[in-house]
């Protein structure tokens, strides 16, 4: 077992634009975050993923850079984000940045010459195709925000490829001379002492040779297919990944982890081995994507227990002793965990501390996503029209067309999976806009921030709060939270997830009730017990010395025991 910092730690994901603001014109800023930090080190977390602050048109919320060495002016200065890293450093804090480097924004200088003609020192930066023989564009690959993936270009009569947004355009990396700009960039952030990088969509940045047509069976009702075989982890991003490691990342004491979609554990592993030098970590999708319909996320399904069991069960076991797991169930992109594995009403608190004793006793390293360690809940605005995000608001053009969905459909869908869910402003106080901004707030606070909140969480001894709190000081402790290896048992139950973790001679249990009706945990002969059984953690009262071998878990109930 190799110790590293990036292991033990716990990451806090902070979404600036909703975190807290400090001049009142509405949106979040780093003088904000500067204000948060005696809360964020009282919490007990160990290192800070901020998602993107640099400068942008905001077509997708900072995911669209236009410099990547300037910080977007709503957020502060070069001078403020200087201060919050040295404060967060004064406390033992580590802060982790997003490098966005699949695409760029359209109003980038790199892109901005290379449109200007085909004859550009810079048009080989992005990827250009003349249209088809059909006057089309080049290819049928859908866009991940709906329509095609393809925009044509007046100046030169040329497409070029963007997988997201028209204002999002995808980056060559065949090119070398873009590779070494975006290398010499990252040692510019790490000179000035950031701790290391979340890489957004890191998986798509090499693309199939040739760039072929989806399957034309394929195709939806709007003529375009997913053309994920063409570049999710394609022929050569190991090789970059590598060459990243070489020429960077090896060069410091840093932490890095992937957004890979679509990735298999064999391809996490590669990502991820030890000896591969080439990440720390990687998120992958399979266990969020459950419960998805005819069309995706925008028509949920129930799920069932076995399968995330199932999901999690594959990827503990085969990192172990291999990679490394990264452990979160919400993020700036999923809806609140609260409200997709728990129960947001009658539960809130039960269910929430029971993902959180889940996600913290799992192999990995684990994300807490802001407002997450107070319960925050999925919002279910009443029409659309209260949105702001990019990807649903495409996607309700994209059904106008299509008319694949009703406008009421593609609502309920939004109230489930939406990733404004995760935006809504932080709620720090029942005082107006929750206490996030004395102005308007850029999307509205979700109504229940009258109850739920920090300040009040703050004064309850038996909070969401205190309990996250309560894990993570344990963590501090027990080494077994990190580094146990993961043994699931009864993985055929549709109420109970239980499992143990062992680390040399010391064996935990974790149960776990994943549903509203009490169950019924009946130990398995094999998993043998010492005589007095210690009581890690619990998220009901308990008694300390129960009879493990049956056991009758309230809804929503999590213990765990220290059993050997």
């Amino acid at each position: 077992m190799e110790r590293k910092w990036w292991k033990e730690g716990v990451v806090y994901q902070i979404y600036p634009r909703s975190f807290y603001d400090t001049n009142g014109d509405g949106i979040g800023d780093l003088r904000g975050i500067i204000e948060k930090v005696p809360y964020l080190k009282e919490l007990g977390i160990d290192i800070i993923w901020l998602n993107p602050i640099y400068a942008s048109p905001n077509d997708d919320n900072g995911y669209d850079i236009s410099h990547y060495q300037e910080i977007l002016k709503e957020f502060g200065t070069m001078s403020d984000f200087e201060e919050l890293l040295e404060k967060l450093h004064e406390v033992g804090i580590k802060l982790v940045m997003d490098l966005v480097v699949n695409h760029s924004s359209d109003e980038h200088p790199w892109f901005v010459e290379s449109k200007k003609s085909k004859a550009s020192p810079y048009r080989d930066y992005y990827i250009w195709r003349g249209p088809s023989e059909e006057g089309k564009e080049p290819n049928n690959w859908r866009s991940f925000f709906s329509g095609s993936s393809w925009q044509l270009d007046e100046t030169t009569g040329d497409y070029y490829l963007h997988l997201f947004s028209k204002k999002q355009p995808d980056l060559n990396w065949e090119n070398k001379k873009l590779r070494e700009e975006i290398y010499r960039m990252m040692h510019w952030w790490f000179e000035k002492g950031i701790d290391g990088f979340r890489m957004d969509v890191i998986n798509l940045i090499s693309k199939v040779e040739g760039l072929p047509s989806a399957p034309k069976e394929e195709e939806g009702p709007d003529g375009y297919a997913w053309g994920g075989n063409y570049f999710v982890t394609g022929p050569k991003v190991h090789d970059y990944i590598k060459e990243m490691n070489r020429e960077v990342l090896s060069k410091y004491d840093v932490m890095t982890v992937g957004e890979t979609c679509d990735v298999t554990v064999e391809e996490g592993i590669l990502f991820t081995g030890e000896n591969r030098k080439e990440l720390n970590m990687v998120f992958q999708f399979e266990h969020v994507n459950i419960g998805q319909g005819r069309e995706g996320k925008w028509t949920p399904i129930p799920w069932k227990l076995t399968e995330l069991k199932r999901i999690m069960d594959k990827w503990q076991t085969a990192l172990h002793g291999k990679g490394w797991n990264s452990l979160y169930l919400n993020n700036h992109d999923q809806p609140r965990q609260v409200s997709k594995f728990g129960n947001d009403t009658v539960y809130r608190k039960e269910s929430a501390k029971m993902l959180a004793t889940y996600l913290h006793t799992l192999e990995g390293t684990p994300y807490i996503y802001q407002g997450e360690e107070i319960g925050m809940t999925n919002v279910y605005f009443e029409d659309l029209s209260h949105y702001k995000d990019l990807e649903i608001l495409n996607k309700w053009e994209e059904i106008k067309r299509t008319k694949s969905l009703t406008e009421e459909e593609l609502l309920s869908g939004v109230h489930v999976n939406g990733r404004d869910n995760a935006r809504t402003p932080m709620q720090w106080n029942a005082s107006l806009n929750a206490g996030f901004t004395t102005g308007v707030p850029w999307l509205e606070v979700n109504p229940n921030y009258t109850t739920i909140n920090v300040e009040e969480a703050s004064k309850d001894s038996n909070s969401i709060l205190n309990y996250y709190k309560q894990l993570l000081a344990l963590r501090k402790k027990h080494l077994i939270m990190a580094y146990g290896q993961y043994h699931l048992i009864l993985p055929e139950h549709e109420q109970i997830y239980a499992y143990t973790k062992t680390l040399e001679s010391e064996t935990w249990l974790v149960l776990l009730n994943f549903s509203g009706e009490e169950a019924l945990f009946q130990k398995p002969e094999e998993i043998e017990v010492v005589s007095s059984p210690q009581l890690i953690i619990a998220n009901y009262p308990v008694e300390q010395m129960p009879d493990l071998n049956t056991i009758a878990l309230k809804p929503y109930e999590a213990r765990v025991y220290k059993i050997s």
